[in-house]
């Protein structure tokens, strides 16, 4: 897939603000079978916690250089790479001072559009963790875990962007957790 979907920090004329970073990992089976050929969509908040998105009224600021989604195919060995911007909590109306922690949507398609799996990819150390519902309906930890992608030094690259690693399970007992499986991956307004 062309870089330009891939790279969320050069889809515009400038560069966006915030923190960049190099998103990678692999799409496997339960098996641990790489998933090649693989239809991944990303999409977040931009480094001040606003999506590009009619129905976010929060009032930070967008950022004209940063609309917040992108797309890759995964290679033969199920790998992908984005390279984004870290996005920022955001307030939601869930409860008094709700604020989700910093995260970035990943859905899959399968053969047709129709089959589709959303999860979240959060990063570690979230001090929100503890407080945000979604994160928490998932009541396994170790499942919980599997949503928090790991910082990687090998990924990051020199005085360029920090580096993070996230692996997709399709299936079996260390499986993703995605929407279908809970609600936890989709606040109330669909859009966060």
């Amino acid at each position: 897939m062309h870089t330009l979907e891939s790279d969320l920090t050069i889809q515009h004329k400038g560069e966006p603000l915030g923190e960049r970073i190099i998103l990678r990992g692999k799409i496997v089976d339960g098996d641990g079978r790489p998933v090649a050929g693989q239809l991944l969509e990303i999409w977040q908040a931009n480094s001040a916690g606003r999506y590009v998105h009619k129905r976010d009224q929060h009032p930070a600021p967008l950022d004209p250089n940063f609309t917040g989604v992108g797309r890759a195919i995964t290679g033969a060995d199920g790998s992908y790479e984005f390279t984004t911007i870290k996005p920022g909590p955001y307030p939601w109306k869930n409860h008094f001072n709700a604020w989700r922690p910093a995260h970035i949507h990943f859905s899959l398609f399968g053969t047709q559009f129709t089959q589709r799996m959303i999860t979240q990819m959060y990063f570690p150390g979230d001090p929100l963790f503890a407080l945000d519902p979604i994160y928490q309906a998932i009541v396994d930890p170790a499942a919980r875990q599997r949503l928090v992608a790991t910082y990687d030094h090998d990924i990051t690259s020199h005085e360029w962007a920090t580096g993070y690693s996230f692996d997709l399970v399709l299936t079996g007992t260390h499986r993703t957790p995605f929407e279908t499986d809970t609600t936890a991956g989709q606040s109330p307004e669909g859009a966060h």
